[in-house]
Parts: structure tokens; sequence; C-alpha cells
């Protein structure tokens, strides 16, 4: 099933930032760390094709959302990139593999 990428409400109520659903007050930073999330898993998966032409599946748009999660909550962290639950959410999706 074919989706959109996560936006920044779904990350705010990962986050648990603003209950009541009014998210003014963090929109730039969640809007970025949404965006960097999704930038994660399309560098991870590689050869990642036009927005326009490519929506995410399932699994990589909640990929998305984990990796914005792991980035909000643990900014200094080195090994978020090697979250189980996030590194199985790619699981048959990665074309490009890391060396390390």
């Amino acid at each position: 099933m074919a989706m959109t990428w996560p936006d920044t409400d779904e990350l705010a109520q990962v986050l648990n930032i603003a209950p009541d659903g009014a998210v003014d007050d963090w929109q730039t930073t969640l809007d970025r760390v949404m965006a960097a999330g999704i930038a994660k898993v399309k560098s991870d998966v590689g050869m990642w094709g036009d927005d326009d032409e490519d929506s995410p599946p399932d699994s990589l748009a909640q990929a998305a959302l984990r990796m914005a999660e792991l980035m909000a909550t643990r900014p200094t962290d080195p090994q978020v990139g090697r979250d189980v639950t996030y590194l199985r959410l790619l699981t048959g999706y990665r074309r490009r593999f890391g060396i390390g």
C-alpha cells in the first residue's frame, strides 16, 4: 500500500509534544526533524526516485517517523542509525549498503 511521508502532526503525537493538537511553538523544529528523518531513509535506501512519482510503502514511512523520533530524542547518540526497529523497517528496500 502506497502512502505519503509522515507529517509534523504525526511526529508531534509520537513525541507527545502537543497533546492538545497545537504544535505552533514547535512547528519549525518539527518540520526540520521530520525532513531529516525522511532524508535519512532515502539515503539509506539509496537511488531514490522523483518525489512526485515515488510514494513510500508503509514500512518506509514508519522508518522515517522512527528516525525523526530518534533524532529528536537522542541528538548526540552516534548509534541512532543502527536502531533495531529502524533497520527492520528498511528490510527489503535497501539498494545501498554502508560499510562499517
